[in-house]
């Protein structure tokens, strides 16, 4: 019993030692060229392992990009949700700007891998594991905003879930659209803290 456990063990740290060199040849290699300018082969190749090993991991490059991305993604909303908790004094909306800030410079530290990214995430299949881990990403997004706006006094709890939907498609939006992509990460992100304000801006009216 023991031997078949240590029999197990020793696949298991085989098969995670492979994963992590899948994910360290596929995360270099994108940030390198690009999504659509690496193939799974060189993927295979850089991490020392045959294509029909890769594709035990991953089936396709979509798959790979999404893997590496959502580590980012991650990372991401955890240094924006502890920034956010650092802004709240300085008021809801700039609270939710600095909740989004990492993310944004995250989507647009390489605008075609980003943009790729976002858009397997929307029209992707959601039954595919790493896919049905990002769109969980993309929820706590949403909660986090949801929660920052629901500290707002005039926003009632059912607003500040829309507002928070509306505003992650703002973000998907400015981050990815074709006219916006000369435009630096500061302008990009002053433009989305202008719409999250304006966004806001009716519930305290009408108090």
């Amino acid at each position: 019993m023991e031997r078949g456990h240590l029999v197990v063990g020793r696949r298991e740290r085989a098969k995670a030692a492979k994963r992590e060199r899948i994910m360290t040849a596929a995360r270099e290699l994108f940030a390198e060229h690009g999504v659509s300018g690496v193939t799974t082969q060189q993927i295979a190749r850089r991490a020392d392992v045959a294509i029909g090993t890769l594709y035990l991991y991953a089936s396709t490059k979509a798959e790979l990009l999404i893997m590496v991305q959502n580590e980012k993604f991650a990372a991401a909303i955890d240094a924006g949700l502890t920034a956010a908790d650092a802004a709240v004094g300085q008021g809801v909306p700039e609270s939710v700007v600095a909740l989004v800030r990492p993310v944004v410079e995250c989507v647009r530290e390489h605008i075609q891998n980003g943009r790729t990214y976002l858009n397997e995430l929307v029209f992707g299949d959601p039954s595919e594991p790493y896919q049905q881990a990002g769109l969980a990403l993309a929820g706590r997004l949403e909660d986090g905003i949801t929660g920052l706006l629901a500290r707002d006094e005039h926003i009632d709890a059912a607003d500040a879930a829309t507002l928070a939907r509306v505003i992650t498609a703002i973000i998907h939006i400015s981050t990815t659209a074709t006219v916006h992509l000369h435009r630096s990460d500061e302008v990009v992100l002053a433009d989305i803290g202008a719409q999250i304000h304006a966004s806001v801006a009716p519930h305290h009216r009408a108090a």
